[in-house]
């Protein structure tokens, strides 16, 4: 395989992961809202399909920075630590995609699509602790227990990749252009 068909295989397998931390967001975004909340369904982003974006990105970068530290030790003793920095970071991270989101949303479209100003410890209702500690909670099932699944998961579709692939970024670029015109 040449080059240029490992770095296009590298981006199919890339972009399977996003989308498929995108859509696993959107069912966790529908699940809070119909069961926990019970505020009734909707859609929970500004795309039509099932896939929140924010959550890709926040997964992606949760892989590329610290899936290298998750996997050092950092001993006191006997008791491993890093779960624990992992945790911390995961929380920083994510905490400053979602704000980072906010603001482009406000930036793009006027407003964005949450509100944490009834949350106890919050800022200016973008961001606030207790949605920053679940998604740590949701980063550490990433680093930890999802990605290492996928990964299995991806390999086995060898040859089929490319045809999800297709199919899942077709549809990806239709959403994002339909939003847009």
């Amino acid at each position: 395989m040449g080059e240029k068909q490992m770095r296009a295989a590298h981006f199919q397998i890339w972009f399977l992961y996003f989308w498929i931390y995108a859509a696993l967001g959107w069912v966790y975004e529908v699940f809070l809202e119909v069961v926990v909340y019970r505020w009734g369904f909707s859609n929970r982003g500004l795309l039509f399909g099932p896939y929140l974006p924010v959550y890709g990105v926040g997964a992606l970068l949760i892989l590329v920075c610290l899936r290298p530290l998750s996997r050092k030790p950092l001993r006191v003793g006997r008791v491993n630590l890093m779960p624990a920095v992992v945790f911390v970071a995961v929380v920083a991270l994510t905490t400053v995609v979602e704000l980072i989101a906010s603001y482009l949303l406000e930036w793009t479209t006027g407003g964005w699509l949450w509100d944490y100003t009834r949350y106890t410890i919050q800022w200016q209702g973008r961001i606030c602790l207790s949605a920053s500690l679940r998604f740590g909670v949701g980063g550490m099932v990433i680093l930890y227990l999802l990605q290492p699944l996928l990964e299995k998961g991806v390999a086995r579709l060898g040859d089929k990749r490319k045809p999800v692939f297709w199919a899942l970024f077709v549809l990806f670029v239709q959403d994002w252009v339909s939003l847009l015109w």
